[in-house]
């Protein structure tokens, strides 16, 4: 029988090892593999590598470095494991596969660019353990949203399932601003309020309900109204807006702060039984006023309070938001941009309608100039108001 030295020198024989100053020298070629044990990773990795601890390699490796051609250098504590691995790389397929000499001891001790990384708590892999199991994810993607900030403009109908969605999908950092307080008639639809809370603050009862929900989140909350003279201030250091406005006004105020602040915004409406959502990327996509560069007459444009929305639709068309800002703040997919997505529950169908920027529009437009941050209260409302 073979001994595990015998075994290791038959699986050197058959890869490729190399020093890690080699490596070092040409790290941007490289997808860095570190095979240790998630004890020995969080005390110190080369950046940017990609952990699978050696006992999950074989099942996991695949989903994680998809192409088979790109050059992979391994590194475990000594060169032990990473030998194996390496082996077992070229076994599934991988064309280019090296072993660092002396793994991340050597490393180290030859002063090569290394940090202690970033890593969740056995809670958060708990908690996010779903996550984790997807490729497109990962570690990597949860701790992305842990450190991402993501802005909710109303915590109302269309605010409730995004920030209760965003909240348990692990962002770090959720901003609410409502300057309302909880009515009865908003718990048809408004499911981050309930009973008790009627006549409290919006923002008090959101924060109270999202915190007790995932201990991970920071809530910072906004008991104003939006204007021009605090949006840039407010929404300044955000990753994404989630736009859950009824009105006109605080629209064309978003759009044009959102412009100068380049922050993208995700853009849900609901009325009666249709709900729509699109996502508004400052200079990539068309803006709000490539899409409606003039507001409709306020007879042609009633509010839910006026109109009536069925109560569950919001949680859809808000859920839809929530996946937009994620697919967002992770790259990942192809997230709204120059489309816009409807729905209507009466006959359950989804529509998807291209939108594209105008060359003129006045915001975003080849030849705009320099926006102005102003109020638009006398296009269709007395005063902006964040509600649905």
């Amino acid at each position: 029988m073979p001994s595990p030295r015998d075994l290791l020198n038959a699986a050197k024989a058959e890869i490729r090892e190399v020093d890690p100053h080699e490596v070092a020298a040409h790290l941007g070629d490289y997808t860095m593999l570190d095979v240790r044990e998630p004890d020995e990773y969080e005390q110190g990795a080369v950046p940017g590598a990609v952990h699978i601890a050696r006992g999950q390699l074989e099942f996991s490796v695949e989903g994680r470095i998809v192409d088979k051609t790109t050059p992979v250098a391994i590194y475990c504590a000594g060169g032990t494991r990473s030998a194996f691995a390496a082996k077992t790389l070229q076994d599934l397929g991988y064309q280019d596969v090296v072993s660092v000499i002396g793994g991340f001891n050597k490393w180290k001790d030859e002063g090569l660019p290394w940090k202690t990384p970033q890593t969740m708590s056995a809670e958060q892999r708990i908690r996010y353990g779903r996550h984790l199991l997807l490729p497109e994810v990962g570690e990597k993607g949860q701790m992305k949203l842990l450190d991402s900030k993501v802005l909710l403009l109303g915590a109302g109908g269309l605010g409730s399932p995004a920030a209760l969605y965003l909240a348990a999908a692990g962002v770090g950092t959720l901003g609410i601003i409502d300057m309302d307080v909880v009515d009865s008639s908003n718990l048809q639809r408004q499911i981050l309020h309930n009973v008790e809370r009627i006549g409290m603050r919006k923002v008090d009862s959101a924060k109270m309900t999202l915190t007790a929900m995932n201990p991970d989140l920071e809530v910072k909350t906004y008991d104003t109204r939006l204007g021009a003279d605090n949006i840039l201030d407010i929404i300044d250091g955000y990753d994404v807006i989630v736009d859950g406005t009824d009105n006109f006004p605080t629209r064309y105020l978003v759009n044009d702060a959102a412009l100068v602040k380049n922050i993208p915004v995700v853009h849900g409406s609901i009325f009666r039984f249709e709900g729509q959502v699109t996502v508004f990327s400052p200079y990539v996509g068309p803006c709000y006023r490539c899409m409606i560069p003039e507001p409709p007459p306020a007879e042609l444009a009633p509010s839910c309070a006026e109109a009536g929305v069925l109560g569950v639709l919001p949680g859809i068309v808000g859920s839809i938001q929530a996946v937009e800002a994620i697919k967002i703040l992770l790259g990942l997919g192809e997230p709204l941009i120059g489309r816009l997505l409807t729905y209507d529950a009466l006959d359950q169908s989804f529509r998807t309608f291209k939108v594209r920027r105008d060359p003129e529009c006045p915001a975003c437009g080849e030849h705009a100039g320099p926006i102005e941050i102003a109020e638009y209260d006398d296009l269709c409302m007395p005063h902006a108001v964040l509600a649905s």
